[in-house]
């Protein structure tokens, strides 16, 4: 049975504890909002895009000339997958969620006897798939010296996959990301980026649109998928970002609710400690004196 000393030490250490994780989750709380608007924002416009995109693609479609991002490489061997999750932890599932996606991608296409790389962008999901998947490891980016992830970012990670498809390292990449939805659900996200794949809903403005472009449909897409490509990636790290901080508000806010459960808990156990300590203090004293 512990000692009186060892049950306050431990209801202070819990304390400092429950301080800490109530200060992470109230930084998490004004982080959130920043993030979740510039997801929110960022919707739109991708939304919009795509739809363009989409129009534009299917003018091209089954031409000879169509840029090779949005045909492909006429294969479906080698497949790359770029997992996205964050630099730090204590954040709850968000993490573990994205890379269970990313393996159960990966399985899926390794039983049908595809090739698999690993591209990685966040030390911990390189930590996680490294365990499991070292041999397909191709890259990792890394951000940890990123305060707030900007349009650069994401182009910088999208050259790398570009450079990697101009050398027929791979002929399909997937990206793994997770949408935000609200501060206690996070939907992992499967993304196909290359070769480019646009919807566009029926009931969208932009799919009952004709339109004359100058110069070439071909032209515009060749500049335009690249584009593309870092507009996906930007899209995907603006909704990472709001899932990590809203992911971390909710863990902090459990740990900090279980410290308190723990300090009363602990609290009880040492006022019966020490009234049993009393009480044999007292039964000696009584003792005593009528031995006296």
């Amino acid at each position: 049975m512990p000692s009186l000393k060892d049950l306050k030490n431990r209801i202070e250490s819990v304390k400092s504890t429950r301080k800490i994780t109530k200060a992470m989750q109230m930084v998490a709380a004004a982080k959130l909002r920043r993030a979740q608007e510039s997801a929110e924002a960022a919707r739109p416009y991708a939304e919009r895009f795509n739809a363009v995109m989409a129009g534009l693609a299917s003018s091209v479609e089954g031409s000879e000339s169509a840029p090779r991002l949005l045909v492909g490489s006429g294969s479906d061997q080698v497949h790359i997958l770029v997992v996205m999750t964050s630099e730090r932890g204590l954040c709850g599932g968000f993490n573990s969620n994205i890379v269970k996606r990313a393996k159960a991608f990966a399985e899926e296409l390794l039983s049908n006897g595809k090739a698999v790389k690993v591209l990685t962008v966040g030390k911990k999901g390189r930590d996680q798939l490294k365990r499991e998947y070292s041999d397909m490891f191709v890259g990792h980016i890394d951000l940890s010296d990123v305060k707030q992830v900007g349009y650069g970012n994401a182009q910088a990670i999208a050259q790398e996959v570009l450079s990697r498809f101009d050398s027929e390292e791979f002929d399909v990449a997937t990206l793994f990301f997770s949408k935000f939805v609200s501060v206690v659900s996070q939907e992992p996200q499967a993304l196909q980026i290359i070769p480019a794949h646009y919807d566009v809903s029926d009931d969208s403005d932009v799919a009952s649109i004709v339109y004359d472009y100058e110069p070439d449909e071909e032209r515009i897409l060749a500049d335009l998928l690249p584009r593309g490509v870092a507009t996906q990636v930007f899209a995907g790290l603006l909704e990472n970002g709001a899932s990590e901080q809203g992911a971390r508000m909710s863990a902090m806010d459990n740990a900090t609710r279980n410290a308190g459960e723990m300090i009363d808990k602990l609290t009880i156990q040492y006022n019966r400690s020490r009234q049993a300590v009393i009480t044999n203090e007292l039964i000696e004293i009584i003792s005593g004196a009528e031995a006296l």
